[in-house]
């Protein structure tokens, strides 16, 4: 049985699925290790760790590191749009941008056809992001919605609705992770040409076609975020190293302490319920009285 992988967290993601069935062209030695070098003056030095010396990456699972999240939900959504079922995906009218603009600038006649860039798609999620100011779980959340309504609408993201699908689950994903949400006519103040009637229906669409699924488990939320790293590994999309601090040392310190005293008690009282059988009592058998 073939389960949902933003339901579930054995399930392989889409994104990751398509990213790998994408060919992508052999580049040289050089271009490969780019990734995992950091420009400095116009040069290339490799950062590396060492005893007294340690690099880290701004990224965990709890916090993730915003402006390279973005960029990897923005490669995930062009896998999406580049690896799409051409022939008989189910399109929606509620996506439509041809429909339904986003702005007053004419639609071209072929803008289903043509395959949407990477940086555009960059582009309109950072604005987005920014403007609302937003959080990188969000984004996360955001790829999760999005995936979740192409598996239970059966409908495939494509260059003619991908703007309207991803605001959609920005939409929700705002409302549901953060503490303070952002009101659709705050969007209509980012996307000028856009009514508020217009992203209450994208809305309220957006939720009907989840079924009202927005529920997202924390397995499912870190199975996407080590997947999001793994595409960015592939895709020469390094996280930045940065030198670890004396004081960031003593707050990592002060965080593996409060662990430890946290789960002290925990081990205690697992280590009372295991016995040996040093410490079992022997079974002691009285005689029965008969009368």
């Amino acid at each position: 049985m073939d389960y949902n992988p933003a339901d579930h967290p054995r399930a392989s993601t889409i994104f990751l699925s398509k990213s790998q069935n994408d060919e992508v062209p052999c580049r040289n030695v050089q271009d490969k290790r780019k990734s995992l070098f950091i420009n400095n003056h116009g040069t290339s030095k490799r950062k590396y760790s060492s005893c007294s010396t340690i690099f880290l990456d701004d990224n965990t699972v709890s916090q993730p590191n915003l402006k390279y999240t973005i960029k990897c939900v923005a490669v995930a959504i062009y896998y999406h749009i580049k690896n799409r079922d051409t022939e008989g995906a189910m399109l929606l009218d509620i996506f439509d941008e041809k429909l339904h603009p986003l702005s007053k600038t004419e639609v071209p006649p072929d803008y289903d056809q043509i395959d949407t860039e990477q940086k555009q798609i960059y582009r309109f999620v950072r604005t987005l992001f920014s403007a609302a100011q937003l959080t990188a779980e969000c984004a996360i959340v955001t790829l999760i919605y999005m995936e979740r309504l192409l598996t239970y609408a059966e409908i495939d993201i494509t260059p003619g609705n991908w703007k309207r699908i991803i605001l959609g689950a920005i939409l929700l994903a705002s409302k549901v992770w953060d503490d303070q949400a952002v009101w659709n006519v705050d969007y209509c103040q980012i996307l000028k040409d856009i009514t508020v009637e217009d992203m209450n229906e994208l809305e309220r669409h957006f939720l009907e076609l989840l079924q009202f699924n927005i529920n997202v488990p924390s397995s499912v939320y870190a199975k996407y975020y080590f997947d999001l790293r793994s595409l960015s590994e592939t895709n020469n999309l390094s996280f930045p190293l940065e030198l670890l601090s004396r004081d960031k040392a003593l707050k990592l310190e002060a965080i593996s302490r409060l662990c430890d005293d946290r789960y002290k008690d925990i081990r205690k009282a697992a280590k009372k319920r295991s016995s040996s059988t040093d410490n079992l009592c022997g079974i002691k058998w009285v005689p029965a009285i008969l009368s």
